[in-house]
C-alpha cells in the first residue's frame, strides 16, 4: 500500500483529494490528511510515498515544511507543493530539484499534470 500524506490548511481540499485517491486507487493507497502543519510534523518520515503540501498555511509555510521533510529523509521526487499562485511564482520559490512538482491547484492543465504524477507514484513498486 502506498502512503500519501496531505498537509493543507483547507480541510475541504484535503478531504477532496483523499476521497479522490481512495476512489481512484482503492486499497492500494492509505491517505493521511492534516489541516495544520504542526500536527503533521511528527508523522513525517521516509516511509511516505508521496507528500502533498500547500504553500500557504498559518504558522508554517509550505517552503519551511518541505525543508523539514527533506531533512527527515523524504526525497524531492516524493514531494508536490500546491498553491493558488501562478506556476511562475511557484517556480521562483522552489528551484528545480527541490520537489517533483509545484502545482497551481486552480489551473486545469496543472491538475492534469498532478494526476499523471499520482498515477506514476501509484504504479511504482
Amino acid at each position: 500500500m502506498k502512503r500519501v500524506v496531505i498537509v493543507d490548511d483547507s480541510a475541504a481540499y484535503g478531504d477532496l483529494w483523499s476521497s479522490f485517491m481512495k476512489e481512484r486507487y482503492g486499497n492500494e493507497v492509505g491517505v493521511e490528511t492534516y489541516s495544520h502543519p504542526y500536527d503533521a510534523l511528527p508523522k513525517i518520515d521516509d516511509a511516505i510515498d508521496l507528500l502533498i503540501v500547500d504553500l500557504e498555511m498559518p504558522g508554517m509555510d509550505g517552503k519551511k515544511f518541505v525543508d523539514y521533510a527533506r531533512q527527515k529523509g523524504i526525497p524531492a521526487r516524493r514531494i508536490v507543493v500546491t498553491s493558488s499562485h501562478s506556476a511562475e511564482e511557484l517556480h521562483e520559490r522552489f528551484k528545480i530539484g527541490e520537489t517533483i512538482a509545484v502545482i497551481n491547484k486552480t489551473d486545469p492543465k496543472q491538475q492534469e499534470a498532478f494526476l499523471m504524477i499520482l498515477d506514476s507514484v501509484m504504479k511504482k513498486s
